[in-house]
């Protein structure tokens, strides 16, 4: 089999992946799951073949020397894919993720109006965090497209590699791809600041120097959006930290207390309505009470707190106040919920009706005259931020 035969069959299946081995057979990953194509397996001549098809010989000179590889690769009538080569037991292996050619919108994503509002901060640093595949770099690229629509904006990309393709239209935007437009994150933003961005986008950050640079960039009026593979809001304040020697560290707090605008913690859960997945989000949005557990680093063990009772007034959510909005509007099943929730005994509990008396979980609950209702008082009525768009 091809690699174009492979491509077609991929987007055929509507597969997010595919992963190529010498001894198996080609795999996809359809909504979360992975499924063998119906071919032989993969030979060592079929192998060379494929990478002979992707790279070229300066590329090929490259891959075998470092044996790793990141690209992005448009083909004809099919799209673009990022594609990752590596070196696993004496052979090569491929992994290729589908592009969308289109930066989808919040309401094709199902992402909750508070990341619409963070689209529109001017300053500061927002940080989208996940594992591998849960749709960081997507949810990235909706924002850009959000401002590139809407704002007059100098936005500056560094990535590696380039996935999404932007066209100017409100705004102009410069794409630089690591390995082909600039050696690195690092030496990217070291020359940023002489091409007058308004926004600065980092495809993800790897080390302290390009975390140091950010951070400045963010502290002297410019938006910065970047990427972590990190769990949790609490997981990604500590891992930024951590960049840093100690002795920094809490420099650093200030420093971040002063210049974060919101985590974004995403999760793609299995649809149980539709084919597909949808994303479920933790949300924290800094609020006066999260720059003080920011800089305080006793008080950062108080954070999931102030996101399950900040819903109203900023728009923040835990993980498993996300799951249970996505429940009860019948997008995932009850297993799928129990499977990702953070707490799932605590989930349980609450689905039954079980809560304290201070609980303020449920945002559905209305009075007559659409005002919100929390521990059995009515609130001045109001929008909720966190509502899904396409409920």
């Amino acid at each position: 089999m091809t690699l174009k035969q492979m491509l077609v069959e991929m987007l055929n299946r509507k597969a997010s992946d595919l992963h190529i081995r010498v001894g198996i057979r080609p795999n996809l990953r359809v909504n979360g799951t992975l499924e063998q194509i119906a071919t032989d397996p993969v030979t060592i001549d079929q192998m060379d073949q494929t990478i002979k098809q992707i790279l070229n010989e300066t590329q090929r000179e490259r891959f075998f020397r470092k044996n790793e590889m990141d690209l992005a690769l448009s083909v004809a009538k099919l799209g673009r894919f990022r594609i990752n080569m590596f070196r696993q037991r004496g052979t090569a292996g491929i992994a290729i993720r589908a592009v969308n050619t289109s930066v989808p919108s919040f309401a094709d994503l199902n992402l909750p109006a508070t990341i619409k509002n963070l689209s529109e901060k001017r300053r500061g640093l927002i940080v989208i965090t996940g594992t591998t595949g849960s749709g960081k770099s997507t949810t990235l690229a909706s924002i850009i497209e959000e401002m590139n629509a809407n704002t007059p904006l100098n936005i500056l990309t560094v990535e590696d590699p380039i996935e999404y393709i932007y066209r100017d239209k409100k705004s102009i935007i410069s794409q630089r791809e690591v390995g082909g437009d600039t050696e690195s994150f690092s030496a990217a933003l070291r020359h940023a600041f002489r091409q007058d961005p308004d926004v600065i986008l980092i495809g993800e950050v790897r080390d302290l120097e390009t975390m140091s640079i950010a951070l400045t960039a963010a502290d002297t009026g410019h938006l910065v959006l970047t990427s972590l593979h990190t769990l949790n809001a609490v997981e990604t304040i500590t891992r930024i930290i951590s960049f840093f020697p100690p002795h920094q560290h809490q420099q650093i707090r200030l420093l971040l207390g002063g210049t974060l605008q919101a985590i974004v913690c995403q999760r793609l859960l299995a649809r149980s309505d539709t084919p597909g997945r949808v994303p479920a989000l933790e949300i924290m949005v800094n609020s006066g009470a999260i720059r003080e557990c920011i800089m305080d680093p006793d008080k950062t063990v108080d954070i999931p707190e102030l996101l399950e009772t900040g819903g109203i007034s900023y728009g923040m959510q835990t993980f498993d106040q996300a799951i249970m909005k996505l429940y009860k509007h019948g997008m995932i099943s009850f297993e799928e919920a129990m499977t990702n929730a953070t707490n799932p005994d605590d989930f349980d509990l609450r689905l039954k009706g079980i809560t304290g008396a201070a609980d303020r979980w449920d945002d559905d609950k209305k009075t007559t005259d659409g005002s919100s209702i929390d521990s059995g008082a009515k609130k001045q009525s109001r929008d909720l931020p966190t509502g899904f768009s396409k409920f």
